[in-house]
């Protein structure tokens, strides 16, 4: 999607929704100037992104181990499970991204200054 086709969306949902929800589009073109600046990045950049979620997805995955166990008997036992849960969640980050070489070389392009070539 480039920048007029997230426009043109964000007009039909303006169309749809402004009469229940009128400060969502309007703070969205009020913003317009800060949130497009992400449509200047190629489609493997904007995916990477907007995928980086992986700090929620964590603390998701710690909440549903101790969801179950409502009442910890010590500060030391929470904190042993939460270690557990989390060598066993970091064993799951090894893999790599299949487009990390495009990704990357698009990165050292756009952020030259920041990151080795």
């Amino acid at each position: 999607m480039d920048e007029q086709s997230a426009l043109d969306a964000l007009d039909a949902f303006g169309v749809r929704r402004d009469k229940k929800y009128p400060k969502i589009s309007q703070s969205w073109r009020d913003n317009w100037a800060n949130l497009s600046t992400y449509f200047k990045y190629p489609q493997e950049v904007r995916r990477l992104i907007y995928t980086t979620n992986v700090i929620e997805g964590f603390n998701h995955q710690l909440r549903e181990v101790t969801k179950s166990k409502s009442v910890f008997p010590t500060d030391d036992s929470l904190l042993k499970i939460l270690y557990l849960a989390m060598t066993d969640i970091t064993k799951k980050w090894t893999g790599r991204r299949q487009d990390w070489s495009m990704i990357h070389t698009q990165m050292v392009i756009y952020f030259a200054e920041r990151m080795p070539g």
